[in-house]
This record gives C-alpha cells, sequence and structure tokens, in this order.
C-alpha cells in the first residue's frame, strides 16, 4: 500500500567524514575514495577474514554503516498535491484568490516572488507550478544533552497554498533525514544531492501530474525560493561563513569588524554608515572613535555571487575529482 502511494525513501550510507554518498557507481566500494574512511561501523573493522568491499561479516550478517541518510522522494509527493480537488484548488489560490492590493500577506506578495517571475515568464505562466521554501537545522531528539547525537531534518514548504495553510504541519514536506554521532557541518551539501538533482529535474524537464479539480493532465515544474534558517545553518546552507572577520553575508566583503584583543573575538561596527549623510551620530566619536562617512554597502546580486565564486576558484558542484585534489 505504501509503495502504491510513494510512500517510500531512499537509505545511502554515508562516509563517516561526510565526505560522499555510497550511491549510484559507488554503492558496492567499502571505503571513503576522498579520505578513505571506512564505510561500516568500527566493531567488525578487524575482521580480517572479511573484505572491506563485500557487505556481509563472518556471522552471515550485515555490516552496520557507520552514517546513513534517508530521502524523501520529491516529486510523488508534489503530485499528490494535485490528487484531492480540494487542495488542487488551494495550490492555484496564490494567483486566483490573493489580493494583490502592495500589502505583504503571502509569499507572492514579496519583490523577490515578483522578479522571479519576471525573469522567469514561462514558468510563472502556469499558475500551478510550485515556489518551496526549505528549512533545516539539527537538534538532539533524546531530550538528552549528555548524550552525542544530532538529528538534521530538511523539510520543504509549499507556498503556493493560503498562508494559513503553507506552514500547517500536514502540507509540511519531510525531504531529507540526516542522523548520526555528529551533525554534517558544513558538509550538508553531501547530503543535498539527491534533493539539489531532483529539484534540477523538476525545474528544467518537469514532471506529467493529474490535476483533480480540472480533471486534465499538465506538465508541473518546481523552483526552489527560499531558506530558512538560524544564524549557523545559514552558513552551512549558503556557503558563506558566519563566524570571523566577515560574518555578515549581507555586507559581505565590506563588512567592518574590530578584534578585541582582551574579549577574544570580533566586534562588528560600521553601523552608522546605515543612517542619513547628516545624521548626527555620524560626527558622534563617542561609538569608536572615528566619524563615519562611509556609504551603505553595495547590494550583492546573484551575478555578484558568482563572480565571487569564480574569482577566488570556489566549488559549487559536488566532484570527487576536485574533493579528492582539496582533501
Amino acid at each position: 500500500m505504501t509503495t502504491d502511494l510513494d510512500f517510500t525513501y531512499k537509505t545511502w550510507d554515508a562516509c563517516p567524514n561526510h565526505c560522499m554518498l555510497f550511491k549510484d557507481e559507488n554503492k558496492d566500494i567499502g571505503e571513503c575514495v576522498i579520505c578513505h574512511a571506512s564505510r561500516y561501523k568500527e566493531d567488525d573493522s578487524n575482521d580480517q577474514n572479511t573484505s572491506k568491499n563485500t557487505i556481509a561479516n563472518k556471522n552471515g550478517g550485515k555490516r552496520v554503516a557507520a552514517k546513513q541518510v534517508r530521502y524523501f522522494p520529491l516529486k510523488a509527493r508534489l503530485k499528490r498535491l494535485f490528487m484531492s480537488s480540494k487542495t488542487s484548488s488551494l495550490m492555484t489560490w496564490h494567483a486566483k484568490e490573493r489580493i494583490d492590493d502592495g500589502v505583504l500577506r503571502h509569499p507572492a506578495d514579496s519583490q523577490a516572488w515578483k522578479a522571479f517571475d519576471t525573469k522567469n515568464s514561462s514558468f510563472a505562466s502556469e499558475i500551478r507550478n510550485v515556489r518551496l521554501g526549505l528549512a533545516t537545522d539539527g537538534f538532539n531528539p533524546f531530550r538528552n544533552m549528555s548524550l552525542v547525537h544530532s538529528t538534521w531534518p530538511v523539510v520543504l514548504m509549499c507556498y503556493n497554498l493560503p498562508p494559513w495553510l503553507c506552514m500547517k504541519q500536514l502540507f509540511l514536506i519531510l525531504s531529507t533525514l540526516i542522523d548520526g554521532k555528529y551533525g554534517p557541518g558544513d558538509k550538508l551539501d553531501v547530503f543535498m544531492q539527491p534533493l539539489i538533482e531532483e529539484l534540477k529535474e523538476l525545474w528544467n524537464e518537469g514532471v506529467f501530474t493529474y490535476d483533480a479539480s480540472t480533471n486534465e493532465m499538465f506538465k508541473l515544474h518546481a523552483a526552489l525560493l527560499w531558506t530558512i534558517s538560524d544564524f549557523p545553518a545559514y552558513a552551512y546552507l549558503s556557503g558563506w561563513s558566519t563566524k570571523g572577520k566577515f560574518a555578515c553575508p549581507c555586507c559581505n566583503i565590506e563588512t567592518k569588524s574590530q578584534w578585541l584583543k582582551y574579549g577574544g573575538k570580533y566586534c562588528f561596527t560600521g553601523h552608522r554608515r546605515f543612517l542619513p549623510m547628516d545624521h548626527k551620530f555620524r560626527r558622534d566619536k563617542f561609538f569608536d572613535g572615528k566619524w563615519e562617512w562611509d556609504n551603505v554597502p553595495n547590494y550583492l546580486t546573484g551575478s555578484g555571487v558568482l563572480h565571487q565564486l569564480d574569482k577566488y576558484e570556489i566549488l559549487t558542484e559536488y566532484r570527487k575529482e576536485d574533493l579528492m585534489k582539496k582533501n
């Protein structure tokens, strides 16, 4: 029954150091090709009669993976939103029933949504295409902070729905579940590879879906517009470190920071540059002993981000040969 309804998930073993997933052409190997860590827990690693490349140990049982990730396919879950005539009609609420009077009541009223529709007119022409948000964070599920364990769920929200439904538990989509002794850290993208691949497919190719409200088939596309996270998880999702000298992702390389010699950490100054040029605080030396005449930092666009990535040769795709070289 669960298979027919697509209530299924896929499980893959992962490198204990979060370097790679053992899937596709790497599904049968016994160690990480990047850091050469064992795929399995160390309990039976001293068994000389068992090869690293085989799953069964000397007792005939299965060896226990050091770390795993569970992925819940997205396409089937989006298609199920249109199988009911009631939810299918709600998926077009943002275009048919929303009052567009300039007041921000729904994500569709935001500048980001409208700018996205302007740049991608073919996507916006089909109002049933899905806009998604992504949220993730780590927590200890056992209510015992002395126990070393971390669970990282990656949850998707559908913003086509009315505002009183899009954040209800009924419509939250669990996409990826990462659990283990330690969290994924800045290698979160390794575990999100299956989701990224499926999002690319939904953006480029789409999937044929039955709409119960109109009794017709259409090609469904989806786009990820936003992420929701706290500041540490923001660093893992975006790749921009939220620690150290340039901790502000908005100010970017124009972040003003000062090292506190006796405090042993950075403090962040330069906030007076956001005030009007004739503001009295700009001439007040009480803050950091200086006048402030700098302008507001330039807004960082998507093309600016790509330019920085190319300039500093930062990896943006998961390629084993690049990671091996970096390692």
